[in-house]
């Protein structure tokens, strides 16, 4: 008896999963020395940082003192290369990160630009987009925003605008959020920085990384970004992390950041570990791996989908920069279906039914398909999407390849079946 066999997969679909596997053997290698080279950059950031076991103990109340905290933000400075960090438990996500930035970098007056079109969901409220008392907007922040052209950045637009008015804040959004463009790969992310920096030195560049790291070989902090912010249940947190975000940049603004976190005059140097530091460290060693099983996971997907005549975005030869993969299926039934199936290929509530409903810092009704260890964990085998045309799955992560591939057969069967 095979895997195919055990989980009740038809012959049509193990045969096509056992075809497609095979057409990306060599796909699969680049991913395995993707994940050797991030692996090492791991492990030297834990050797050069000198962690002990003594740095599992994590501290109560006011947290001072925090060897483990210490220890950790080293590790995270090392990989991105950069002067600081802040990795905290007290994120309760990359949402809640990345506003956390924006307050403590912008001030009344001050404007906030975004190159790649509309922010996330989540952050429209943050910003003022959709009306809230505790925006940015609220506070007298300026936004401003300028979409992409052809999937890159519109630099005579941007060119015009840094000429004409004085930005303190650029925000780039890498992956694609809720849309159907491109995410932004390191090379785009690296030319349109020279570019800016070119105009105004000045200007403060932020990287909204989630679901990008370690699917390329260096970061944002390593192209020129001062900036960068990402969730720990997204791909460093290996699915290990229960929860968590960090922001990694210049050491003044990360000062910035961590005294909004917490409070002015004391910032970073406060904040109880409540003994999460072992999980956060398991996570991050372990990411270099869960990224490459969730990439091994995308690009299956991707061309067992092409063959059965499914829209996907990124397609299966095409070049990566996140975890994300975009199933284009032009009607509710069948990213109902999808969503459904993975779902039922999951290790938790496999026997739940996912429906749309209203989620809080949404406007569409959202279908959410996520068996997973700890909620809303999207570096975890993951599917969901708005009910709105042209109803678009975004599927994401997997703990390990063979369990990406199960779920994925899983969802494929189902929607097969419903046709």
């Amino acid at each position: 008896m095979n895997c195919y066999e055990v989980m009740g997969i038809s012959q049509k679909v193990s045969n096509l999963a056992i075809e497609c596997e095979q057409e990306l053997e060599s796909q699969f290698k680049k991913i395995d020395a993707l994940c050797d080279l991030n692996s090492a950059k791991v492990l030297q950031a834990f050797q050069e940082n000198e962690v002990t076991e003594d740095c599992f103990h994590g501290t109560s109340g006011y947290g001072y003192n925090d060897l483990g905290r210490e220890k950790l933000e080293g590790i995270f400075k090392s990989i991105f290369k950069t002067e600081a960090s802040l990795v905290r438990n007290q994120f309760v996500s990359g949402s809640h990160a990345l506003s956390t930035a924006l307050f403590a970098l912008l001030r009344p007056k001050d404007i906030f630009l975004s190159i790649s079109g509309l922010p996330y969901d989540t952050l429209h409220e943050v910003i003022g987009i959709k009306e809230n008392p505790s925006s940015l907007k609220s506070f007298g922040v300026t936004y401003a925003q300028i979409d992409l052209v052809d999937h890159d950045f519109d630099y005579p637009k941007i060119k015009e605008y840094l000429e004409n008015h004085k930005v303190k804040v650029i925000e780039i959004q890498r992956s694609k959020g809720y849309s159907t463009r491109k995410s932004l790969t390191i090379d785009k992310i690296e030319k349109v920085i020279q570019f800016i920096k070119a105009i105004d030195k000045d200007v403060i560049i932020m990287i909204d990384n989630c679901y990008c790291e370690f699917v390329s070989s260096i970061e944002p902090s390593e192209v020129g970004a001062d900036i960068v912010v990402g969730s720990l249940i997204k791909n460093l947190g290996g699915g290990i992390a229960p929860n968590g975000a960090y922001i990694v940049g210049r050491k003044d603004l990360i000062r910035l950041c961590g005294e909004r976190l917490t409070l002015p005059g004391e910032g970073e140097d406060v904040g109880p570990t409540l003994g999460i530091t072992k999980s956060f460290m398991q996570g991050i060693f372990f990411a270099p791996s869960v990224v490459a099983s969730s990439l091994k996971t995308a690009i299956f997907t991707s061309l067992m989908l092409e063959k059965l005549g499914y829209s996907v975005e990124p397609r299966s030869n095409e070049e990566r920069a996140d975890i994300v993969l975009n199933i284009i299926f032009h009607n509710p039934d069948d990213l109902i279906n999808y969503c459904q199936g993975i779902q039922s290929g999951s290790p938790v509530d496999s026997n739940f039914l996912p429906i749309p409903s209203d989620m809080p810092g949404y406007d569409d009704q959202i279908i959410m398909a996520s068996g997973s260890f700890t909620q809303g964990s999207s570096i975890e085998l993951s599917c969901d999407g708005p009910l709105r045309d042209p109803f678009v799955a975004y599927q994401q992560g997997s703990l390990t390849y063979s369990y990406g591939k199960l779920g994925v057969l899983k969802a494929i069967e189902k929607l097969l079946n419903h046709k």
